[in-house]
């Protein structure tokens, strides 16, 4: 359906229902395959379908204020525009150097000073309410977001594992595989979610752009069998901070939701979350996915040439676990100085202090433990041409936010490890907003840990540089659960809300029945392979080198693998792949490709066709892939170099929890 035959339908169904009370709008996407049927009559609902097929039933939406209002009932539509966009994003620091962007757009003014915005776009549709009419200290007290299915899909779902308050979590956890009937009734389960319909085709509830407005998390409707609906955090009334770490944990919630920080009435207008689905004819196409990106605030900080992505020494995950030197080992000036000199004689380009640096129970991030000199550090690590950031609790960092950034960025320090937020309630989210804002003002990177996905904020905040909301590799320390099936699905639904802070890089590797969960030596499931290739398949601008500099200098030639591959991208494919079971990346850094593969604990024979990456000829290639006897001994691999006919298929063995990489000169 082209534009112009859309604007038609909007106008005549407009026209038409207009009699009859109720008013029908139609809105297709720019390639005419997805189309959106908004209804606005005593209520506003909304219906989705895709190459005609129905991807949402007609759901419900409104929004209500403490003072009765509610935007969606009872409400009389006074205009609707409809608009076209076609243009191109610059995306310095992502998985692709621009983005195309083309949409077509309704927005429905209503009487009452509210509208609602939805947009079609081929990568899918979204939806957002705004208020021309709140005032400073109005307050939203619910949202109504259903989604309603025909059918009882089968879906993926990563449920909230904190007890008694489901709110307060890391946003970590493996997926879950259910139908919408069998959700749990007292579940709950944060976004983004998938949804298979029929024909093969998938569905990703997320949102974007969530400032000053908590998060959607998502339950099930209690009185529809095949209807899930969003959920979100009320404002807290009353914290209790933790004394170990400072950290603030919510005793009692208020019946709010949200506070209006500013008045609306007579100029701008109060723009709420996206609600949007990333629809998909087939698996590979949801990892590419931008929509989330596109959704999000355009970048707020101007000039981003001075945000430098790249690798870190780390040095939680492995315990400070460094062996063979003449000085004590731990939170000290000697242990920090050794990180520095592995990060220099490796290219890496940060070292972390992670806990430990500052005793956060005293809550005071402008203390430092006598045993690190961070002045001789900073100072040192710029030496070796190395930068340091520091780890921090979020609410610690915010209590002298200003003065931190002023003083650690004039010392020398280029960011920080914002952890133990734990919450994307109103409160929170403004913090991690203000906390991004204060650190871009000083060229401050923040890496933000126990934190919801990144919902546009890394487009807002390019500064902000990698986010958690992952079940990553620490699990490893004290989980026997199964990593590999959740490494080959989290990629096709986390990874479409934006980068994951994973921790990757272990080099102690173990095979499926000899894996052991173990606290100060951890390792890792699945072969070394697995771990290289994780480099390449996950969206990481800024990421870790998890084991200890021992380890690596011990293993130098997978570390040199690791340090070869970019961390930012000008443009990434997924060439095979399926849901849960394995999935091949290749990605391009100006002229050179490079290919990662991972799979669960299936091996497979992958076969690669180069020339569909647009490239002929003879060309060098370097392959790291699963040894021989990598189902026996996690830790074998091989490393060819050769030249290869781009036109012949190449084959790759993967073990059992294996892997490969591949990089194409």
């Amino acid at each position: 359906m082209n534009r112009l035959l859309t604007f038609i339908l909007v106008s005549l169904l407009a026209l038409t229902s207009a009699q009859a009370g109720a008013k029908h709008y139609l809105l297709s996407s720019p390639d005419g395959k997805t189309t959106i049927s908004i209804v606005a009559d005593k209520s506003v609902s909304y219906s989705v379908s895709h190459l005609g097929c129905e991807v949402l039933s007609p759901s419900a939406i409104s929004m209500t204020l403490s003072d009765g209002r509610i935007y969606g009932l009872d409400s009389k539509v006074k205009s609707a525009k409809t608009s076209t966009y076609k243009g191109v994003i610059s995306t310095p620091i992502y998985k692709t150097s621009s983005i195309e962007e083309s949409y077509h757009q309704i927005d429905i003014y209503f009487n009452e000073g509210f509208g609602l915005i939805f947009r079609a776009y081929n990568e899918g549709v979204a939806y957002r309410f705004y208020s021309s009419s709140l005032k400073k200290g109005d307050k939203i007290t619910a949202e109504q977001a259903e989604f309603n299915f025909g059918k009882d899909y089968t879906i993926m779902v990563p449920f909230s594992t904190s007890n008694p308050s489901p709110y307060q979590t890391s946003f970590e956890n493996y997926y879950t595989t259910t139908s919408i009937s069998n959700f749990p009734k007292d579940g709950m389960a944060f976004s983004p979610i998938l949804i298979s319909l029929d024909n093969g085709m998938k569905v990703v509830i997320s949102e974007s752009d969530i400032e000053s407005y908590p998060g959607m998390f998502i339950v099930k409707s209690q009185d529809k069998s095949l209807s899930l609906k969003g959920d979100f955090a009320k404002v807290p009334s009353s914290v209790k901070v933790h004394p170990t770490r400072c950290q603030e944990k919510v005793e009692t919630y208020s019946d709010i939701m949200a506070v209006i920080d500013r008045d609306y009435s007579k100029k701008d207008v109060r723009l709420f979350p996206w609600r949007l689905f990333a629809i998909s004819e087939k698996d590979t196409e949801l990892p590419t996915n931008n929509l989330v990106y596109l959704l999000g605030a355009p970048n707020r900080i101007g000039d981003v040439s001075w945000i430098k992505p790249g690798k870190v020494a780390w040095d939680w995950w492995n315990n400070w676990g460094v062996t063979g030197v003449d000085f004590k080992v731990g939170i000290n000036t000697d242990t920090y100085k050794y990180y520095i000199d592995f990060a220099s004689a490796n290219g890496i380009e940060y070292v972390v202090l992670d806990e430990g640096w500052s005793k956060p129970s005293k809550g005071d991030i402008m203390s430092v433990i006598p045993e690190i000199d961070l002045k001789e550090l900073t100072s040192y690590a710029k030496s070796k041409n190395v930068d340091l950031i520091l780890w921090c609790v979020a609410y610690v960092l915010d209590n002298k936010l200003e003065e931190a950034c002023r003083y650690y960025s004039e010392m020398g320090i280029k960011g920080f490890k914002v952890d133990f937020m734990n919450r994307d309630d109103h409160e929170v989210v403004k913090l991690n907003y203000r906390i991004a804002e204060t650190a871009a003002k000083y060229k401050m990177l923040i890496d933000f840990h126990g934190m919801y996905k990144p919902a546009g904020m890394n487009r807002t905040y390019p500064n902000v540089i990698n986010f958690e909301g992952v079940w990553g590799l620490e699990q490893m320390k004290w989980s026997t659960d199964d990593m590999m099936s959740y490494d080959v699905t989290f990629p096709y639904i986390r990874m479409v809300s934006g980068p994951v802070d994973y921790t990757q890089g272990a080099m102690r590797n173990a095979i499926k029945k000899d894996f052991a969960a173990i606290y100060n030596n951890p390792s890792s499931q699945g072969t070394r392979a697995h771990q290289i290739a994780t480099y390449i398949v996950f969206d990481s601008p800024l990421v870790m080198l998890c084991d200890n500099p021992t380890a690596y200098m011990k293993e130098q030639e997978s570390t040199d693998y690791i340090v070869s591959i970019p961390t930012v991208w000008d443009e990434t494919r997924i060439l095979q792949g399926e849901i849960g079971k394995y999935i091949v990346t290749a990605r391009r850094s100006g002229d050179k490709w490079y290919i990662g593969g991972i799979t669960e604990w299936t091996p497979r024979d992958i076969s690669l066709n180069l020339d569909e990456l647009g490239i002929s000829g003879n060309h060098k290639v370097t392959l790291f892939k699963d040894g021989i006897n990598a189902h026996r001994s996690a830790t074998d691999y091989k490393i060819e170099s050769f030249t290869a006919d781009m036109s012949k298929p190449l084959t790759i063995r993967l073990a059992p929890g294996g892997g490969f990489a591949l990089t194409i000169e």
